[in-house]
């Protein structure tokens, strides 16, 4: 089963002139993108920068307007949905950005940032639960739960990551978009990230659409990849069909361009 049907996405900007204050053209980020992810399972979108990947992933999310096609979640169209009709599947549907030092508002704590979702989808929860739960959460991504108080500008790269896991997990998602959730991080500390993200997928049975533009680290995340090219789709398949045997001309170069050790 499909948890989201994307079919014929098309993001579209407009290009406006600041000096004449008017129209000159149009950014197609996106063009006729179409894939599906099933439950529980992770679809890797991959592209160099610019591709129009993270477009895709905000557009799922109503963060960007869409231009045409169309969005399904659970069978459910929810392109058009105005805000109100589309809070619920907000729940349902999370994000992990990139940036894990921007991600953050830096004049909150930790227990804040943590709390702030659960207060607004789950209006049942006292302090004292939400505070329970924030602690139950940074347990589980692996830090310690007397760290609450702390301003995110006392903790690691990784460890901001590993917050805005818990942050996006709070809610009780069944779809994350992950937008290059490692890609700021130290070698090291990536596979700390990745590993993270397998075990709690194993464990709560997430779907994930994982972007990036290391084919290396998407292949090892994902069971179907999509492979992005100036916003169109040029191959999907099998993570390992995909890998062993690329179709595109795109495909081989990006393989070409992951880094082997000597």
């Amino acid at each position: 089963m499909n948890i989201l049907e994307i079919r014929d996405l098309t993001v579209w900007f407009t290009r406006r002139s600041m000096l004449v204050r008017r129209t000159t053209g149009e950014v197609r980020a996106v063009t006729n993108a179409s894939f599906d992810i099933p439950a529980g399972q992770t679809v890797g979108l991959v592209g160099e920068s610019g591709s129009g990947k993270s477009t895709i992933g905000m557009a799922i999310l109503k963060l960007v307007p869409i231009t045409r096609g169309t969005i399904r979640f659970r069978g459910i169209d929810v392109t058009n949905l105005p805000e109100k009709a589309f809070r619920p599947f907000r729940r349902e549907m999370q994000m992990i950005f990139q940036d894990p030092f921007g991600s953050l508002n830096p004049r909150w704590k930790i227990l804040q940032s943590l709390s702030e979702p659960l207060q607004v989808h789950f209006r049942s929860l006292n302090a004292s639960d939400r505070k329970a739960r924030a602690a139950a959460l940074l347990q589980k991504v692996g830090l310690n739960p007397d760290h609450l108080e702390r301003y995110p500008h006392e903790f690691s790269g990784g460890q901001r990551q590993r917050i805005g896991i818990a942050r996006a997990l709070a809610v009780e998602p069944a779809l994350i978009v992950c937008d290059e959730p490692v890609s700021a991080l130290d070698v090291s500390v990536q596979a700390q990230i990745v590993n993270l993200l397998s075990e709690l997928q194993e464990e709560l049975g997430i779907a994930y659409l994982f972007i990036g533009h290391d084919l290396a680290v998407v292949e090892h995340m994902s069971d179907e990849i999509v492979v992005l090219r100036r916003g169109e789709v040029v191959e999907a398949g099998r993570a390992e069909t995909v890998c062993r045997d690329p179709q595109h001309e795109y495909t081989r170069n990006l393989l070409a361009s992951v880094p082997i050790l000597d």
